[in-house]
């Protein structure tokens, strides 16, 4: 066999496991299609549980710490007075003292089957997809995120993982697999339509071992961060509902019937901000790993480039955010907002600057 046609077969080789991959794709959203309808069932099926309800009806006082009057008693010309205790409506941080819902399936016995049947059909379309991640990277011998397309598929990937990951925890989480699994499909849907870039090779600036460290963990991280603003935005929502309990009100059907099984706004909360506190050091990581290998590549370690820039934008943003929230007492809805700004800085330095803006991190593919 001659040089040229053994080239010719690598090539032919790189362009099957390419086709395999986006095969891979394909099946794995087809799978997740069908999680999403399950969890739907889960919603739907499962009964309401009645905790939020009852949470509420004792979280009526409109004050933040309401002290019943004292009982005073008169025994054989002595006076005993007795205080009752001070009833705590609202936690340190300003949330209700609410406990969590009983999950999306509200503790019953046909929701309960159709949650595990959701998350059993996305753990396999996990499997499915990473194996399209995979056999994307053997496609090209390479990190598989050297364009948008494919630091999409990886993105959800991850974010799945790591709901997986806290579910495997024993972390009280299956409220998120359907708000994921919808993001997830929507996701999938652009990178295949709009971002989609054939199997290529890279641009030599981006040939360094550094691909795998500093994009690897901004996957991650926004991974991470996106977990965290679902739970500040469900947060917001919660936080409504329970105000509105509080106030003698009257929630629609539908809200009722999903917020109920939300955890409290307050574990909500405490959710985001753990999630988000967590990964913010790799964040930090991250963007000390770029400028290095901005260092090796053009000479320079930082420039403020767009990506540069607002890669430092989010991490002020997530800063700001995490000093709020453990410093200056902005626990509830300050500190959800403030979160929900940040991961609006980590999206547009993703879609925003690789789309909008020309620099010398444009690789989008596009």
């Amino acid at each position: 066999m001659t040089l040229a046609a053994a080239t010719d077969l690598a090539l032919a080789t790189n362009e099957s496991l390419a086709t395999v991959s986006n095969m891979l794709v394909y099946s794995s959203m087809a799978v997740y299609t069908l999680a999403f309808f399950a969890y739907i069932a889960e919603w739907l099926l499962g009964s309401r549980s009645k905790v939020g309800r009852t949470a509420g009806a004792l979280t009526l006082a409109k004050t933040e710490n309401a002290v019943a009057p004292a009982v005073t008693v008169r025994n054989g010309g002595a006076t005993t007075v007795l205080v009752r205790p001070k009833v705590a409506v609202r936690a340190a941080g300003g949330q209700r003292d609410v406990p969590d819902g009983a999950g999306a399936h509200g503790g019953d016995e046909q929701g309960d089957l159709s949650g595990r049947i959701a998350i059993s059909l996305t753990a396999l379309a996990f499997l499915v997809e990473f194996g399209g991640v995979l056999t994307r990277a053997l496609s090209v011998q390479r990190a598989p995120w050297g364009n948008m397309y494919e630091f999409n598929v990886t993105f959800s990937t991850v974010a799945v993982g790591v709901y997986l990951a806290l579910l495997a925890l024993k972390m009280h989480v299956r409220w998120l697999g359907l708000f994921l699994i919808t993001t997830v499909l929507l996701d999938l849907g652009v990178a295949v339509t709009v971002l989609y870039t054939a199997s290529d090779q890279l641009v030599p600036a981006l040939h360094s071992y550094w691909l795998y460290i500093h994009v690897s963990t901004a996957i991650l991280c926004g991974a991470v961060f996106y977990i965290g603003a679902v739970s500040a935005l469900l947060y917001l929502f919660k936080d409504s509902y329970e105000n509105k309990l509080a106030n003698r009100g009257a929630p629609g059907r539908f809200a009722t019937s999903v917020l109920d099984r939300l955890p409290s706004s307050a574990s909500l909360d405490k959710f985001s901000f753990r999630v988000n506190a967590a990964v913010f050091p790799l964040w930090t990581f991250t963007i000390t790993a770029g400028a290095i290998w901005a260092g090796d590549a053009w000479g320079r370690y930082w420039g403020w480039d767009p990506k540069e820039t607002w890669s430092f934008i989010t991490w002020v943003a997530y800063t700001c955010y995490l000093h709020a929230r453990a410093t200056a007492g902005w626990k509830g809805r300050k500190a959800a907002y403030l979160a929900l700004v940040a991961f609006g800085c980590w999206l547009f330095n993703y879609y925003g600057v690789n789309i909008f803006v020309s620099g010398m991190h444009s690789y989008a593919g596009i």
